[in-house]
């Protein structure tokens, strides 16, 4: 018998078949630290392209399930069965997934948003919670050492009493009509029935909230969202701009755009306080531009030997080397396969406060969706996010 915390941890998936980029990024991710062997899996509607994939993964034919149910109950069944799956399948079909391993006590990796709705995200955090699961969200850009540099230093107090906050998720990948070219990604990211109709703040507003939450340390006490279709014809929203009050009456906007022409990634955050501000970009992640009140320019780089021990355990290469996109969601599946571990051999919980995002988060995310749309519905009205209400009636 393995020791506690050395045994591989078991994983499946559900989707992440051909041409699905995401499906490739969750499993790079889990190969690179060695903590996951991915052994089961439905890998797509198409029984020839799921087989197919099966094959080149090595995942055995018995465990390559035609049928979600199915592999949920026989993967529950087996002494050897999965500790946790990823669903990587477009927006509609999250809740019945992931519904159907949680009912049955396994643990689950949800891509965002979690849901389409927040009565269904609650749903499945309280299965989880019922059945003592794990549910997490991939809103992996939390998982780069830089954002948790910057995190830990806002915690401290290094920036003083934040005063606003900036926020942007701002792509160009869709500044064109890609759906009506046979773009597979485009396709069902703008149909309002697969993604939802504010798609663009599901898609990438929920990751720009996310990072602004996990770095802030604040929540969103009201908001105030306005949506636009920039691309003619195209059936759902694909840009936002939302104003928002944090708490303690913090002011925040956050835009996010996939009509956002010539922009590449276009993930970035800046945070003011009294002593100083910092900045974060995607697309330099290896950095943290940090001023102080004279302008005087400080930039952080991954790897430095002063940084917050937050950072520098998630940091993989020496000085100077960057890290990117997949170590961050390495990073991610590192943080949650210690707490996979101690569910499976029943012992203590890692006590960190900056770690991986929660069915929480991903139900939180939800809720702001609802609380934008509810918004632009309403004249762009300022809107109370059900988070919000919840807290304060607690």
């Amino acid at each position: 018998m393995s020791a506690p915390n050395s045994r591989q941890l078991v994983a499946g998936m559900v989707g992440g078949g051909p041409g699905a980029d995401i499906g490739k990024t969750h499993r790079y991710a889990m190969r690179l630290d060695g903590h996951y062997d991915l052994r089961a899996g439905s890998f797509g509607r198409d029984r020839s392209n799921s087989r197919q994939v099966a094959v080149e993964l090595g995942v055995a034919a018995d465990r390559n399930y035609a049928d979600v149910a199915e592999m949920a109950a026989a993967e529950a069944a087996r002494e050897d069965g999965v500790d946790v799956v990823v669903i990587a399948t477009p927006n509609d079909s999250h809740f019945q997934l992931a519904k159907a391993f949680l009912d049955k006590g396994i643990s689950v990796v949800c891509e965002k948003p979690l849901t389409q709705d927040s009565a269904t995200a609650a749903e499945l955090v309280r299965v989880a919670d019922q059945n003592h699961a794990i549910l997490a969200v991939p809103h992996c850009y939390s998982a780069y050492a830089m954002v948790r540099q910057a995190a830990r230093m806002v915690r401290k107090g290094e920036l003083g009493a934040i005063r606003f906050v900036d926020v942007e998720h701002a792509s160009g990948w869709a500044a064109t009509p890609l759906e009506e070219l046979g773009h597979k990604q485009a396709g069902w990211r703008t149909n309002p029935d697969i993604a939802g109709f504010p798609s663009v703040v599901g898609d990438l507003g929920t990751h720009a909230f996310h990072l602004l939450r996990y770095i802030t340390g604040l929540e969103a006490e009201r908001l105030s969202g306005r949506l636009q279709t920039f691309v003619p014809n195209r059936r759902v929203f694909d840009n936002a701009t939302v104003e928002l009050e944090l708490t303690g009456n913090v002011p925040a906007r956050l835009w996010a755009s996939m009509a956002a022409t010539g922009h590449n990634h276009g993930l970035r955050i800046r945070v003011y306080g009294e002593k100083g501000s910092l900045e974060w970009l995607h697309e330099d992640p290896h950095h943290l531009k940090v001023q102080d009140l004279a302008g005087a320019t400080t930039i952080l780089t991954h790897g430095l030997s002063t940084l917050h021990d937050d950072a520098s355990r998630l940091t993989r290469v020496g000085l100077g080397h960057p890290e990117g996109f997949l170590e961050a969601f390495a990073n991610f599946y590192s943080d949650l396969a210690e707490s996979l571990r101690a569910r499976r051999d029943s012992t203590p919980l890692p006590e960190r406060d900056l770690s991986f995002p929660t069915g929480i988060d991903g139900l939180v995310g939800v809720q702001f969706v609802e609380a934008v749309a509810a918004s632009h519905n309403d004249d762009s009205a300022w809107k109370v996010p059900a988070f919000a209400l919840e807290k304060a009636v607690a």
